[in-house]
């Protein structure tokens, strides 16, 4: 008796599992493929960071303003891929060469760094929470080949640059711009655009507009980076 009752709970609770991944996946796919033609209403990112100033009784307003891949700046487009993700164009998500370098680096004594590429920060910003846990990157796995998929390349990075943080509140391109530089998105230069990238590693304590030694020469490696892809051409390849 107690086994026949075991059995039927066991089979329950693998029907039950089932049933939500299978709702989980189809939901998800889902959402991927409405955002590939509707703009991400927010972020992930930006309910995270509401959340906590709550939280910490520090109320910040959120500045965002999505604006289309024509009314974003070339340049910034390129330094952005510059900066993080330099074989965004032929990789399929993943940065196998970069991985391999992270892990090589780690193996002779030296401090594991990442190897994100843009895709995979775009589906962390837009669907996921902040964290290094297991499950949250075997989500992050999962999110960034449904975009791969589902999206395009230029999909992908005309989201990301309208997700991404770049100060305490300031998210996408066209509210960083204004914040620093007091000029639209469409309108930055290549130096801006450089400077804007270089803060993305730690954009809530760095300044595009009041760079610091370490911001500029992050910023001018970045211009020589922009250079040696051959300039706003490279964008072609998206």
């Amino acid at each position: 008796m107690l086994k026949r009752t075991l059995g039927r709970f066991l089979r329950q609770l693998w029907r039950l599992v089932w049933r939500g991944v299978l709702l989980f996946v189809l939901l998800s796919v889902a959402l991927v493929l409405l955002f590939r033609f509707v703009p991400p209403p927010g972020s992930m990112v930006m309910v995270e960071r509401k959340i906590q100033s709550w939280i910490n009784s520090e109320p910040i307003k959120v500045q965002r303003q999505w604006r289309s891949w024509d009314e974003l700046s070339n340049s910034a487009k390129l330094a952005v891929i510059a900066a993080e993700d330099q074989r965004f164009p032929v990789h399929r998500g993943f940065d196998i060469v970069e991985l391999r370098r992270a892990w090589k680096t780690s193996q002779d004594g030296g401090r594991l760094r990442g190897a994100s590429t843009l895709s995979q920060q775009t589906a962390k910003n837009v669907f996921l929470w902040s964290g290094r846990s297991w499950t949250r990157k075997g989500l992050e796995a999962w999110f960034t080949l449904l975009i791969e998929t589902l999206w395009s390349k230029q999909r992908i990075l005309e989201v990301y640059l309208n997700v991404a943080e770049w100060d305490s509140g300031v998210f996408g391109l066209e509210a960083a711009s204004r914040h620093y530089f007091g000029v639209s998105a469409s309108a930055l230069s290549d130096r801006q655009a450089s400077l804007l990238a270089a803060i993305l590693p730690s954009p809530r304590t760095r300044s595009a507009s009041r760079p610091d030694a370490q911001v500029e020469r992050r910023s001018q490696w970045i211009a020589q980076q922009m250079r040696n892809l051959g300039g706003v051409g490279y964008l072609q390849r998206l």
